[in-house]
């Protein structure tokens, strides 16, 4: 799976139990015999260098799962006189990216089988951009990650130029997906994905933004790598730093078509007790370092989005309902305020009067004063009425009265 290992490295992602690296050393001693691997070469740091033979290749085929990736196979050069021709920049260059899978492996990082080594991304202007590594390791909160391995020998512009690369395969559109769909999902924060060719490799990383970047730094001096971070943040922002959610209030990031990218040492990982496990990764723009799983999470992201979200919906309300305070009616003759009820009641009349400017106690008295004084009205009315349709009665006279007897 790997171009090049030591004993050392095989051992601590091999058989991570064991005391000391003497059994692996025996085994490749073993393999060596047979035919099935070869010392490459001695490292500055005076480990061997195994690679496999041609023979080991094909077997090694055989061994692996389908789903596996098989390196390819890097065959001996000779010389003219059939001197093994020495590389030390790749040689170099590859056992550090095994130590890398080997450090991370004893961390938890997945198993051996989780790693593939120099996976292709093909982008639509001819370039392909190849990752050192790609892990997955779900169990450990890591779905997928790409790992560029460097040993402080490349410039940070081609650094930036690798993300901005990935950013461009991360943006392909999946065959057959609707562009105008695509578009139209961006504003819908993760639903975009789902139109992205990477979604279709790639497990979704249960996270906001693309499939991770870890970027491990190895040689050199502490101050020359911390160096390099620090330019590679500055240079690479546009990649990984999201974009501010819109509104008055929010500082909440919008990380969905951002790349989280990562950073650490190998030297820093060994060095420290937990391993790659401890906090020896840090994400670009923050300062601090963490854990793998607190670096790749994004507190300022779609929660922090949410409770901010919540807290303007909540500044919202209370700014409408001060604004309908201020417009509700007060009663022009006892100076209360308006019920709801008694607002809607004059809001809905057609015809406003007098009363409509009165609350609801106050319309009742009013209506009911004035319905009184119209039944007092009718009553006299009716009084008046009767009396001018009586007839008019004569008084019997004296001399009447005495004709009848």
């Amino acid at each position: 799976m790997f171009q090049r290992a030591t004993a050392d490295q095989l051992w601590r992602m091999l058989r991570p139990a064991d005391r000391h690296d003497r059994i692996t050393r025996d085994t490749l001693n073993a393999l060596k015999e047979t035919g099935l691997v070869r010392v490459e070469t001695r490292l500055e740091s005076g480990h061997q260098l195994w690679v496999l033979t041609e023979k080991g290749h094909k077997e090694a085929k055989t061994l692996l799962p389908k789903t596996v990736r098989i390196s390819a196979l890097r065959k001996l050069r000779l010389d003219a006189k059939g001197r093994p021709v020495k590389d030390d920049g790749y040689d170099e260059h590859a056992a550090a990216v095994t130590s890398t899978a080997a450090v991370l492996t004893g961390a938890g990082y997945g198993t051996p089988l989780s790693w593939q080594t120099e996976i292709a991304h093909k982008l639509p202007y001819g370039y392909t951009q190849y990752a050192d590594l790609t892990m997955r390791a779900p169990d450990a909160g890591v779905p997928a990650m790409l790992l560029e391995v460097d040993r402080v020998n490349e410039p940070v512009d081609d650094l930036t130029a690798k993300l901005r690369r990935y950013t461009d395969w991360f943006e392909l559109l999946a065959p057959k997906a609707d562009a105008d769909k695509e578009k139209a999902a961006r504003r819908q924060g993760t639903a975009v994905h789902d139109f992205r060719l990477w979604s279709r490799i790639y497990p979704a990383t249960g996270r906001e933004g693309y499939v991770p970047v870890a970027f491990v730094f190895t040689g050199r001096t502490a101050a020359q790598r911390e160096s390099r971070m620090q330019r590679l943040e500055q240079d690479a922002r546009a990649y990984f730093g999201g974009t501010r959610h819109r509104g008055e209030g929010f500082t909440a990031v919008d990380y969905h078509q951002a790349v989280p990218v990562v950073v650490t040492e190998l030297e820093r990982i060994t060095a420290d007790p937990a391993g790659a496990a401890g906090a020896v990764w840090r994400r670009l723009g923050r300062d601090e370092w963490q854990t793998l799983s607190e670096a790749l999470d994004n507190p300022d992201g779609d929660r922090l989005y949410r409770v901010e979200l919540q807290e303007a919906r909540r500044r919202q309300a209370e700014c409408e309902a001060a604004h309908r305070e201020a417009q509700r009616p007060v009663c022009t003759r006892c100076g209360t305020k308006f019920t709801d009820e008694r607002w809607q009641q004059t809001k809905g009349s057609s015809w406003p009067g007098e009363w409509h400017r009165l609350c609801g106690p106050c319309a009742k008295e009013a209506a009911d004063q004035a319905e009184a004084e119209r039944v007092a009205r009718r009553q006299t009315e009716e009084a008046e009425r009767a009396a001018a349709e009586a007839p008019a009665v004569k008084p019997r006279s004296r001399f009447g009265m005495t004709r009848r007897r």
